[in-house]
């Protein structure tokens, strides 16, 4: 048994968008029913030296909006790095599910072999389409969704591994 590019590529990260959406809704719940300013849910790192959680949700929009356009051959969409609240970052997330399911599954079977070419601090790689989603695009989204994940849960929003995993 074979999988396509398609079934291993928009549906898996449809999947995780929406439930990292429902992720954040528990912690605009959380922040609300605790008196805590948004902000300081937004706003929190891992650790100093890395990213904020809104650019963790912002980074993993990219990925996946980049991964089907790259596949499918069209034109990735822009979107300005401006979130700073819940409603904010749950749209970004609606666009990118909006778009991912957009590109017609025709587009992004057979992509395997197709070419990707990306500058990744300045220098250029390129990839098969196959070796791009399983080696840099997934990897690359699965940790900026379970770091959104793991800083909420860290600043004790109820989490669980099935609000990350979700109805697979």
């Amino acid at each position: 048994m074979t999988i396509s590019m398609y079934t291993a590529s928009t549906p898996r990260l449809a999947n995780i968008l929406k439930n990292v959406s429902a992720i954040l809704t528990k912690a605009e719940a959380h922040a609300e029913a605790r008196k805590i300013e948004p902000a300081a849910l937004l706003t929190a790192r891992l650790y100093p030296d890395m990213l904020p959680l809104t650019k963790q949700v912002q980074i993993m929009c990219d990925m996946a909006k980049g991964a089907v356009a790259r596949l499918g051959g069209v034109e990735i969409p822009k979107h300005e790095d401006t979130e700073t609240s819940f409603a904010e970052l749950q749209l970004r997330i609606a666009k990118v599910i909006a778009f991912i399911e957009s590109v017609p599954q025709s587009q992004i079977e057979g992509s395997e072999d197709r070419k990707v070419t990306l500058t990744i601090r300045g220098q250029e790689t390129v990839f098969t389409g196959l070796q791009y989603f399983l080696g840099f695009a997934l990897p690359n989204f699965y940790f900026h969704a379970v770091t959104t994940y793991d800083i909420l849960r860290h600043n004790g929003v109820e989490l669980g591994k099935r609000d990350f995993i979700g109805n697979p």
